[in-house]
Order: C-alpha cells, then structure tokens, then sequence
C-alpha cells in the first residue's frame, strides 16, 4: 500500500534571513511514516525543515513553504492509497517578501499578513481514491474544533491533539490523541510514546480504510 505523510512545520518567508512558522518537530509525522514502513508500506514523507533523521526506506521531500508541500502533495495525491496529512502548516504568511533584509526600526512595527492556502481543504475538494487523515493541533475547545474540521476538510478520519500542554505535543516526545471518524465515532489514544501512538494509530487507519471500502463495494 502507498502511504504519502506529511510532518514538520512550513516557513513564509518574510525577508532573506526571517520567516514565520511555528513550533512542530515533526516526530509524529516521522513516527507514523516509521510505522507505515515496518508495515512494509511504500511511504513517501512529505517533510518541512526540521532536525530528526528519515526513517529508513521512505522517499523523502524537503520543502519549505506551504505553497511547495501543497505542490508535492497534489502531485502524489492520485497514485496513493492513504494520504496523512501531520505537517503543521502555517495559517498565515506576509502579505509581502523584501529581497533585502529589513533594518530594524526605533519604533513599533506593523506586519501585514494573509492567510495562505489550506492544503487538506484544497486537495480534498478534487476527486480522490486515497482515505484522508487529517490532523488538528488545538489549545481549547479541541473537540468541537476538530469535529467541524471532519467535516469541513472533508476527511474520513481526524487526529486532534491538545498543544496548549507543555508535556504532550509540540516539541515533545509524548502525546495523546482524540481520533474522530466521519461516521460519529471518537476514541481516544492516552498519553504515550509518539512512537507506540503512531503504531496504534496505523493499526486504527487501516482498518478504518478498510471498513470505508467494504461499505463503498
């Protein structure tokens, strides 16, 4: 089976030597292409910057921006069978890049942003085979967000993980995940390893996407 993962943050640049992004290591998305792998899944792992090694044996995309894990994606979206959607995608990105490296200021200074493209919505409006896993990092309300994303992004599964915790998450080693199903079921993965999640969560995905095709033949 073809799995195509993305992990890691993107980056907008606002100048030569600045950008925004945010803070994902990337270690789940990179877990869960580790699991596919052991699987004997072909995995290609769509990767932003980040400071791990690639799992042996996947193919692997560095990109930086939004715009670039969008174009990598789209273009594998037709030949996969199970595309997970983990990379952390910044919302936003400045309305404008200097070529040139902006001095600092002696006062306030103001910075014009515009959203940017949502990769999961975009992709998942086109006709597609692959069963969709998306992927919501969220500080409050989590349940109620992730539930309206199901549903928005148009995915058959959702991952939701609370990263306003310092000891779960972003930067961690740990998590602990709320897994929402397009037919109303939630279940919840407790506080482990990212590596023993992702293992969990293959076995979940699977057999979801099994259960989704059954009902479509």
């Amino acid at each position: 089976m073809k799995f195509v993962v993305t992990a890691g943050p993107t980056r907008e640049p606002l100048d030569p030597v600045r950008y925004l992004s945010n803070r994902s290591s990337g270690k789940m998305g990179y877990a869960i292409a580790a699991a596919a792998l052991e699987e004997h899944h072909a995995v290609t792992l769509i990767s932003g910057p980040v400071a791990i090694p690639a799992p042996a044996g996947a193919e692997v995309m560095r990109v930086t921006t939004g715009d670039e894990m969008f174009d990598a994606v789209a273009a594998r979206l037709e030949h996969c069978d199970v595309l997970v959607m983990c990379a952390a995608v910044c919302d936003y990105q400045p309305a404008h890049y200097t070529p040139e490296k902006m001095e600092k200021q002696g006062g306030p200074f103001s910075l014009a942003l515009v959203p940017t493209r949502d990769i999961l919505a975009s992709l998942t409006s086109r006709p597609h085979r692959c069963f969709v896993v998306g992927f919501a990092a969220e500080t409050q309300e989590l349940e109620a967000h992730a539930a309206r994303k199901l549903r928005e992004k148009n995915c058959d599964l959702l991952v939701a993980n609370d990263v306003s915790r310092a000891d779960v998450g972003m930067d961690s080693d740990d998590n602990e995940l709320l897994i929402f199903f397009s037919n109303g079921e939630r279940r919840k993965l407790s506080r482990a390893k990212k590596t023993e999640l992702a293992r969990a969560l293959l076995k979940i995905i699977l057999d979801a996407r099994e259960k989704c095709l059954t009902k479509k033949s």
